[in-house]
């Protein structure tokens, strides 16, 4: 199915699908599910650069992850998402590196960063391409333009070891 909608002449109307489901997803959220639960994977890989992943959907570069689903535990959301976005295994433990309020998009959002200790790349990401656009390891002190302000005061409080943030 993925080879389908990465067809040049399906793939912009599946991005705009995205987006749209993506406008409605939030309008949704906002309505019948205030309140959210989110992961985010911080993946270094032996240079120390950091993995962050550019959305089909939504502007900005942003650290692999997504929603928990029902009757999934947060590590098992990560350790998906890292997978679906990135095509990243998780062969090592999770360490939760903090818990974050967005109230933003008009919801009440909850994200927790977890830094994946070891890892292994397990080929070709599944949503590369349809919902992932572009992803890439970058030097903390060179993230690309278009880094989230979110994503970034993140990975700043990781590298020099300040105390995590309340707020998305």
């Amino acid at each position: 199915m993925t080879s389908v909608l990465a067809h040049p002449l399906v793939k912009p109307v599946a991005h705009r699908v995205l987006q749209f489901g993506y406008r409605v997803r939030r309008l949704y959220s906002a309505v019948f599910r205030p309140v959210t639960l989110g992961v985010r994977a911080l993946v270094l890989n032996d240079e120390g650069h950091v993995l962050l992943i550019r959305h089909t959907y939504a502007p900005g570069w942003f650290m692999p992850g997504g929603g928990v689903g029902r009757d999934e535990t947060l590590e098992a959301a990560a350790a998906r998402e890292l997978y679906e976005e990135a095509g990243i295994r998780v062969t090592g433990d999770l360490t939760l590196v903090g818990a974050y309020a967005n109230f933003l998009q008009l919801k009440s959002d909850h994200v927790l960063v977890y830094a994946v200790s070891a890892w292994e790349d397990a080929g070709p990401a599944p949503h590369l391409g349809v919902e992932i656009a572009e992803m890439g390891f970058f030097a903390p002190d060179a993230l690309p333009a278009g880094t989230t302000p979110g994503t970034r005061l993140r990975l700043e409080e990781f590298f020099k070891q300040r105390r995590p943030t309340t707020y998305w």
